[in-house]
């Protein structure tokens, strides 16, 4: 039965090569800077299957023979390293076993920089690296001063400003400063005449050293990944990953006959880039038109963590402290089995229809960047030149079964049935699709871009979906025109459009806006009301060409609004209707678009008439047998009105009345004791009847007011009313 190993893969830290064959000697190890896996008696694995996505991610699957124990390779980028650690995987035929996976790797160079006793950094200043000279012995020659060359340490450098006669400042001059072996200091200006030689043969080797640090870092573009696969026998080792890779494009030409027939010839083609590390020789190669999700983890970097630096204690004995770990392995293994368990889903494959003839022309493409270069010379054989990179030529014709779709997921794929060569560093053209589809010329028009546009109306009747992409239109053998598509999927119609028509004008005449009241009810005090807005827009279309046009006119949909128009659209979308009128030459036409939106209102009366005393008599005027039925309750809510407005009246006596009682009180209580408080005795007691006169007033009203309320709540709660209605509440 044949099964599979799922490698685990171990990645090789720079000191530790990767395990060795039974066979071959024991591994060394050195604490030198790493150097690259030896791969001298190690086969390469070349690609055989190449799956690009839209996300600028692909699918890279390498295989081939092994034999017993043997060691594979594998070159790829160094931009394509943490892909390639991040989804490597290694699945033996026989139930071979992968011993290591090792690759040449470095430690980054900041951090190998931190090893060496000069303390520069990567690309330092001028000035850095001096600095890290401070101290040591060096030799400077061509000073031009009294006293020839100066020998001994450097003290300092630093820098001035000078100022010349006329006040003028300088640039900024650099000094060294020495000490020499008599113990005298000595100065030298920086020129481009001045050498500065390091004595010290241990500095002059610390300056190598960084030096070869700095070049090894340039050094590093291709990896060498090499697999040692462990088993018995012949059989076949699979190797796939990841990697980030150049989006691939789609573009399309529709071609359309000198006779017409209602078809075009619609050719598709895929730009594809090979930027990796290998050659792409005879692999088969699949396009998938979707972004599954990928990110990037620096994975090849080496990862030093930030320790604390824990003061020497002086007092108290305080040391770090342990945390107890979170216990999750179990939890781990049953999440692990049980997605070890899960079904696989199998795609499943949709054969394309592919067309018969070849366009009526050849046209090349110019103007993409990354098409490679040379002469191509037949299937396979060269690049550059007017076609798709010497894979296929523009004039072969799309057999039945050289491009199939594959459609899982949200994706859908071109897979291409012959094996496809692409070198590294090159690109090329290859097709996707040659097919007549139902194509028809139409002139575009919309209130959102008011240019009438030239278009074909396409049909895709294929079993292929169109990738978005460019797509270039040519009629009667010349170039008529370009644009942009989004995908279309079988089945699916699309308006495609490529030029700006100047003999159509289209111009929007009138619009008008009514809203009405259709329907009212009446029942258990609770009123519901339909209305309806109406808007009518009318547009004159204007043919100046001696031709007939076909005419498409997207008006722009209300949102809730149905059409209500004698003229139905040929197709609606989820923003507009589109109307197409034939518009015959030198002729105007007009189109009428009615929409209609209906309303549906739920009131509460008894809580409107509280806040609006008029909505009652409002509402009656919408039809005499309305007005009739709401009358008594009309006079009743005018009742409540002339008892409310009392109320009020008597509120506003009181309040006058208490402060009169207040201010005669005031003059009582000055006056206590004197004859003239006896007047104003009397008229604080006159004032106080009144006030209680007020107040049974005030009760008495406010009794009429609960009535007239009552009685009100029960008339509006015993109407009833049902009717169809006609009234214009509003239009402009």
């Amino acid at each position: 039965m044949r099964r599979s190993f799922l490698a685990v893969l171990l990645f090789v830290l720079p000191l530790t090569l990767p395990a060795q064959n039974a066979n071959a000697p024991a591994a060394k190890t050195s604490a030198a800077p790493a150097a690259p896996v030896a791969a001298h008696d190690a086969i390469d694995l070349p690609v055989r299957k190449v799956m690009l996505y839209k996300n600028g991610v692909g699918y890279l699957e390498h295989a081939g023979a092994v034999n017993g124990n043997q060691r594979v390779s594998v070159d790829f980028t160094s931009a394509q390293l943490n892909d390639v650690l991040q989804s490597l995987t290694a699945l033996d035929s026989k139930g071979g076993m992968i011993g290591a996976v090792g690759y040449n790797s470095t430690m980054p160079i900041a951090q190998q920089l931190t090893t060496l006793a000069l303390g520069l950094k990567d690309y330092p200043a001028t000035l850095a690296v001096y600095q890290a000279l401070r101290g040591q012995r060096v030799e400077v020659t061509g000073v031009g001063a009294p006293g020839g060359p100066i020998a001994g340490r450097l003290v300092n450098i630093e820098y001035r400003k000078e100022t010349d006669k006329n006040g003028a400042t300088s640039e900024d001059h650099y000094f060294l400063i020495v000490e020499t072996d008599t113990g005298a200091l000595r100065t030298a200006e920086l020129t481009d005449a001045v050498s500065v030689r390091m004595i010290d043969s241990s500095l002059q080797k610390q300056f190598a050293s960084y030096l070869e640090i700095v070049a090894s870092a340039q050094d590093q573009q291709l990896r060498h990944l090499t697999l040692e696969d462990r088993g018995q026998g012949e059989r076949q080792l699979q190797v796939s990953y990841i990697s980030e890779v150049p989006v691939w494009k789609s573009t399309y030409r529709i071609v359309f006959p000198r006779d017409p027939n209602g078809n075009a010839t619609v050719q598709g083609w895929a730009v594809v880039d090979n930027t990796v590390g290998v050659d792409w020789n005879n692999v088969q190669l699949s396009l998938v038109a979707g972004a599954p999700q990928s990110f990037i983890q620096p994975l090849s970097q080496p990862l030093y963590t930030q320790r604390p630096t824990i003061p020497i204690a002086t007092a108290a004995q305080n040391a770090p402290i342990t945390h107890e770990a979170t216990e999750t392995v179990t939890v781990q293994s049953e999440m692990m089995n049980n997605q070890l368990a899960a079904p696989t889903r199998v795609p499943h494959s949709i054969q394309m229809v592919a067309g018969k003839e070849a366009p009526p022309a050849s046209f090349g493409v110019a103007g993409m960047e990354g098409m490679g270069s040379g002469s191509g010379g037949g299937m396979g054989a060269g690049y550059g030149t007017n076609y798709g990179g010497g894979v296929y030529r523009a004039s072969n014709v799309i057999q039945e079964g050289d491009v199939s779709t594959n459609a899982f997921d949200d994706f859908f794929e071109y897979a291409l049935a012959q094996p496809v060569t692409i070198h590294k560093n090159e690109s090329a053209m290859v097709p996707i699709l040659q097919q007549e589809l139902a194509a028809t010329h139409v002139t575009l028009w919309s209130d959102s871009h008011p240019t009438p546009l030239r278009a074909i109306w396409l049909e895709n009747t294929s079993k292929l979906t169109l990738d978005s992409g460019s797509f270039s239109i040519f009629e009667s053998g010349e170039f008529a025109g370009e644009g942009l598509l989004d995908p279309i999927h079988p089945g699916e119609k699309r308006l495609l459009s490529y030029a700006v028509d100047q003999a159509v004008k289209v111009r929007p005449q009138a619009f008008s806006d009514t809203r009405k009241l259709n329907h009212i009810a009446v029942h258990n005090g609770v009123m519901v009301q339909t209305t309806s807005e109406v808007t009518e827009n009318t547009y004159t279309i204007a043919n100046a060409s001696d031709e007939q046009r076909a005419v498409v006119v997207e008006h722009r949909r209300r949102d809730n609004a149905e059409l209500d128009s004698e003229t139905k659209p040929e197709e609606t979308t989820a923003t507009t209707y589109r109307f197409k009128l034939s518009v015959g030459p030198h002729q105007v036409t007009e189109l009428h678009v009615k929409e209609r939106a209906n309303q549906r209102e739920t009131v509460e009366i008894g809580k409107i008439v509280s806040d609006d005393s008029s909505f009652l008599i409002t509402v009656s005027k919408y039809s005499p047998a309305l007005e009739e039925k709401l009358q008594p309750a009309i006079a009743a809510e005018e009742a409540l009105e002339t008892v409310s407005d009392k109320l009020v009246e008597n509120d506003q006596k009181q309040e006058k009345l208490n402060q009169d009682e207040a201010r005669v009180r005031e003059n009582v209580t000055a006056l206590k004791g004197n004859d003239a408080a006896k007047r104003f005795v009397d008229e604080l007691n006159q004032a106080e009847d009144e006030l209680q006169a007020a107040k049974k007033e005030h009760a008495d009203l406010q009794a009429q007011r609960d009535a007239a309320q009552e009685k009100l709540d029960g008339l509006i709660a015993s109407l009833s009313f049902d009717s169809d209605l006609d009234v214009v509440l509003e239009r402009r």
